[in-house]
């Protein structure tokens, strides 16, 4: 009864094992780089990725906070009020004023297949149509870099 408790016992740990090996032998997969040749370039403006509202919470936070050290009682839960509606908008204010649209480039190249892709990136330096490039990765995260 033991040898058959430790050979269940061997095989359960022989099945744990293989099932966390990794798929395709550990392999993993490389960034996609491929090339090609820039047809046309557009300026753009990328918009900031600031969080919206961000500057309006924070601001609403602080005015929280120093209206609670002003008065007591119920003149003290009207300054926390006012302070935060009044720090809210003006933190609102400060982060419009910060979030400048970064100049882009909106670059369409055509790849050595044939295939035209559109990528929007910031303004990089040596690009210019005619010129050959790489296009590194894919979606988002996919820029356009000279050869």
């Amino acid at each position: 009864m033991k040898r058959l408790g430790d050979l269940l016992s061997a095989a359960a740990t022989a099945l744990m094992l293989t099932a966390c090996a990794a798929p395709g032998g550990g392999q993993y997969d490389a960034p996609e780089i491929r090339t090609g040749v820039i047809e046309q370039i557009t300026s753009v403006q990328i918009p900031t990725n600031h969080h919206q509202g961000l500057g309006a919470v924070v601001g609403g936070l602080g005015g929280l906070g120093i209206g609670s050290l002003i008065g007591a009682g119920t003149g003290r839960d009207v300054a926390m009020v006012v302070g935060a509606i009044g720090g809210a908008v003006v933190g609102n204010e400060v982060q419009k004023k910060h979030d400048q649209p970064i100049p882009g480039q909106q670059i369409i190249v055509r790849l050595t297949s044939g295939v035209l892709v559109q990528v929007t990136q910031p303004v990089g330096p040596a690009l210019a149509v005619g010129r050959r490039v790489y296009v590194e990765g894919s979606g988002e995260s996919a820029r356009v870099t000279p050869q």
